[in-house]
């Protein structure tokens, strides 16, 4: 069993930036990939980003070019940063981690980030 643990979550202005983590415990070897969902209320939870063992990542449309997804094996760690952030990216950040490339199978309680003015 993996154990994912977000934090960085809060209230930020439009254009403010945030930088989300996670880190990973438990059997943390068995993690090839790890990412970032996020469900806003009323929505389906969708994909942000995620990375590869080999820091090969992969964003979809609603954080290209805003959002960096990163990396620290040595840690078991994921980061999220977001810059230039609307009021439409409210919602719950979910971490995930998975034994298979684009595989989510563990998640972490997430962490909820507000931007409103």
């Amino acid at each position: 069993q993996v154990e994912l643990v977000e934090s960085g979550g809060g209230l930020v202005q439009p254009g403010g930036s945030l930088r989300l983590s996670c880190a990973a415990s438990g059997s943390a070897s068995r993690v090839v990939t790890m990412g970032w969902y996020r469900q806003a209320p009323g929505k389906q939870r969708e994909l942000v980003a995620r990375i590869t063992s080999g820091g090969i990542p992969t964003y979809a449309d609603v954080g290209k070019g805003r959002f960096t997804i990163s990396r620290d094996n040595a840690q078991n760690t994921v980061y999220l940063q977001m810059t230039s952030l609307k009021p439409e990216d409210t919602a719950v950040y979910y971490c995930s981690a998975g034994p298979f490339s684009g595989l989510a199978l563990w998640w972490g309680q997430g962490t909820q980030v507000t931007v409103t003015s």
